[in-house]
């Protein structure tokens, strides 16, 4: 330790380069988020000849990204999740490191116009999209109108800002079923289905505490709710100089509470031509809003093939492993080149898709007990390989799992020639999966993998209500797996 740096910030031998033999207008670039995606950030950095800062509370000192990174600063707050959304001390650390690029992964403040300003503001690169582009495509209300607004199709809805007055009679003029949604957020947080009129007053004020709990925000807009949808994304990626590309697409139908637990592509139920059509679209709606950088444009289809507008993430998605296996790209570091000013090295017609892709959320939670996140040590953990096997982790043996965060501790990617070589090796890869010391959701992975739906790639969002024997499981069989 040098002694420009304070107790909690180190640094790796041979680590503080201040330039770049390559090129790059940055030399250190600052990861600031946790987990399995730190890690993952990290070691792009580093295979790019880029030195790797990551940013810590105290409660993840032993994780892998904070092991593999050449520097380390410690930030503090009022609670873990606190330490990661506090924006100046974020800034700070990036000072102190010398970091040139802040690469904030998905999550905490990855979607937030006022920190990517302030990072400009700053003098340092944001690794994502302007500020503008988060205000215009990142607030649903404002997307929506600007998507509407420009010819894309948008399914039937009514928004609070409107007029909140008469706000509820427009929801009803509608139709049921509805859905409920808040402006400014994300993971399924405050969305509700209504069926009937007269739930239909307290829904919204639920919706809007939540709203105002999870995000500051108790904005809402409700759209109607097409039954049985599939949820397919298309990932996009633009540079500064007006180029811009579709990744095809990545269908997350399997959910729970509005939030996907797995994802794959190409879409089974997609034909060619609904495939272009998706694809094109989402793409023309980035170019439109002038969009640089990773983003993922979100559709629902109907049973008929219909399609409708759901919102855009103007970040990198949890599942955008899918999308590097199906076209052999590292979609963090063609982020890396575009925050550095680089045009895109490829157009869309070089772009060709290969074989098939599926990731599995490795989730802390029980299924059975209505997905509830669990706690405890990570006592044992052998992580499976092989080919078409990739494992992003956060966690390592002898390290506390705790409710400090979301309860996602790993992806598991598998891929191969076509679909049913990728569910054969995911079977095989879920079944050499060992974590031990906590509850997991591995065997309910197991259990969906081998639903007779889910085998022949149909599904939609509401697939686990339908079944609910994929979650179910007897107690004996339950009392065995886990020793009790």
């Amino acid at each position: 330790m040098s002694p420009s740096q304070s107790p909690a910030e180190s640094a790796r031998p041979g680590s503080g380069r201040t330039s770049d033999p390559h090129g790059w207008p940055f030399g250190t670039v600052l990861v600031a988020n946790r987990g399995e995606i730190a890690l993952r950030i990290v070691r792009t950095v580093q295979s790019l000849g880029l030195e790797a800062a990551v940013i810590f509370h105290p409660v993840d000192a032993g994780a892998p990204a904070v092991r593999q990174a050449d520097r380390t600063i410690e930030i503090g707050g009022a609670t873990p999740v606190a330490a990661y959304l506090d924006a100046d001390a974020i800034l700070d650390a990036a000072r102190r490191c010398g970091a040139g690029a802040i690469h904030p992964g998905y999550g905490f403040l990855s979607e937030n116009a006022g920190f990517a300003r302030a990072c400009g503001d700053a003098g340092v690169s944001f690794v994502g999209p302007s500020p503008e582009a988060i205000e215009l495509m990142g607030d649903k209300v404002r997307a929506r109108a600007f998507v509407q607004r420009h010819g894309f199709p948008v399914a039937p809805s009514a928004i609070e800002d409107d007029d909140p007055a008469s706000f509820a009679r427009r929801a009803r003029e509608i139709g049921f079923p509805l859905l409920i949604k808040p402006a400014a957020g994300g993971g399924g947080k405050g969305m509700r289905i209504v069926r009937e009129a007269g739930q239909l007053e307290p829904e919204l004020d639920r919706a809007r505490s939540e709203g105002r709990r999870y995000f500051g925000d108790g904005r809402l807009y409700v759209e109607r709710y097409v039954e049985t949808p599939r949820h397919i994304e298309v990932q996009v990626l633009g540079d500064v100089h007006g180029r811009l590309v579709h990744l095809f697409e990545r269908e997350c139908s399997v959910q729970r509470r509005f939030q996907k637990i797995v994802e794959e592509t190409p879409s089974p139920a997609l034909t060619p031509q609904r495939r272009h059509e998706i694809c094109e679209t989402a793409a023309a709606i980035a170019r439109c809003a002038g969009y640089s950088n990773a983003g993922t444009v979100e559709f629902i289809c109907g049973a008929a093939g219909e399609f409708y507008f759901l919102e855009m993430n103007t970040r990198l998605q949890v599942e955008h492993p899918v999308t590097e296996q199906l076209l052999d790209i590292d979609l963090v570091a063609e982020q890396l080149r575009i925050a550095a000013g680089r045009p895109l090295s490829f157009a869309q017609a070089d772009l060709r898709p290969h074989g098939h892709a599926i990731e599995f959320r490795v989730y802390a939670e029980d299924p059975a007990a209505g997905y509830l996140p669990t706690t405890g040590p990570v006592l044992r953990l052998r992580e499976p390989c092989g080919e078409g096997v990739r494992v992003d982790s956060g966690i390592v043996a002898g390290q506390q799992v705790t409710a400090a965060f979301d309860p996602m501790l790993a992806k598991l990617v598998v891929s191969g020639a076509d679909r049913a070589e990728a569910l054969q090796r995911a079977d095989a890869a879920l079944r050499d999966y060992v974590l031990l010391g906590l509850r997991t959701n591995l065997g309910f992975l197991r259990r969906l993998l081998h639903h007779p739906a889910f085998v022949a790639g149909d599904v939609h969002t509401g697939f686990l209500d339908a079944h609910p024997e994929v979650v179910r499981i007897n107690r004996d069989v339950r009392q065995k797996q886990h020793g009790e």
